[in-house]
């Protein structure tokens, strides 16, 4: 009998999956990135945190396994958990994961935990960004976070841990900051508040609390670094909601009557015409050689007025 060479025999392989953490942004799908928007119509599994719109997830392809991994306040350490054993188990079946978060990845987003964990266990990863609630909320409340005449500086810090462990924040060095973003700080807002005053900052600042920001049912609560605490539980802010302090909150009586949304209809007719270019005279008709150095006639176009 011939002996086969153990070489000479196929050994089968499973192929190791990618998984990408994606950026959703702040909620709508018209928000997301166009790259975002690919990797949800042919992903093969989708793990997606709870600000998450179905208008987002019904982008993915009727095949895809959709998986919630949103976290319950005050549950967020043992969750991760499960989520960084589910990113690689799904992988190492072979599969294309999509790991949807709100906002951006790496910006509070425990997506460097994650990229972390799949690097250790030598998982293909990929990096997708997203439109930030530091940015996308203030924007959508019509408040510019920088202005020329108003403020050259800006600050984006978490809230979450503000009460019993301020050890990573130097709110004297915050208290000096033109704008300051405060992500996941509302149920802190008082805590904030005190700390700010404590180092120097005027209880008289403008501050905006902005709640499900590009999500319907979004409100805003505006008032000052003194009275906040007391306005947002008045007016019953729940996370998620991010808070912005400082003189450009002003801005917003300004602009927020005149600032219209994604989805929110135009008073003006339309701003698209479709204009038709006339028939040329065949005297008039180009030779080749010309028509390929000069812009070519018109015959339909969009003109925006």
């Amino acid at each position: 009998m011939t002996e086969i060479c153990s070489a000479e025999i196929p050994i089968p392989r499973t192929k190791t999956g990618k998984v990408y953490l994606v950026g959703a942004g702040p909620g709508h799908p018209d928000l997301l990135t166009i790259r975002a928007a690919e990797l949800l119509k042919t992903a093969e599994v989708i793990v997606y945190d709870r600000l998450i719109q179905d208008e987002v997830l019904a982008l993915a392809k009727p095949s895809a396994e959709k998986i919630f991994m949103g976290k319950p306040l005050g549950k967020h350490c043992s969750r991760q958990e499960e989520i960084h054993d589910l990113l690689v188990r799904k992988a190492r079946e072979g599969r294309t994961v999509v790991r949807l978060k709100g906002g951006d990845p790496f910006l509070f987003g425990r997506g460097g935990e994650e990229a972390e964990y799949l690097a250790e266990h030598g998982i293909p990863f990929e990096v997708v960004p997203g439109v930030s609630s530091c940015l996308s909320a203030p924007l959508s409340a019509g408040i510019a976070v920088t202005h020329r005449d108003r403020a050259s500086s800006l600050a984006i810090v978490t809230g979450h841990n503000a009460d019993g462990n301020d050890d990573r924040l130097d709110w004297c060095a915050l208290s000096k900051v033109d704008t300051l973003v405060v992500l996941m700080g509302v149920h802190n807002a008082a805590h904030i508040a005190q700390h700010l005053m404590a180092a120097g900052r005027s209880p008289d600042t403008p501050v905006a609390a902005v709640q499900m920001a590009f999500w319907p049912g979004e409100s805003v609560v505006s008032a000052t670094l003194g009275t906040i605490a007391d306005e947002v539980r008045r007016a019953h802010v729940e996370a998620p909601a991010t808070l912005v302090i400082g003189e450009v909150v002003r801005l917003r009586e300004k602009l927020k009557h005149h600032q219209q949304h994604i989805g929110e209809p135009t008073d003006q007719d339309s701003l698209v015409h479709i204009v038709s270019a006339p028939d040329l005279p065949a005297s008039d008709a180009l030779t080749l050689e010309e028509a390929s150095c000069v812009v070519p006639a018109p015959c339909e176009k969009e003109v925006l007025q």
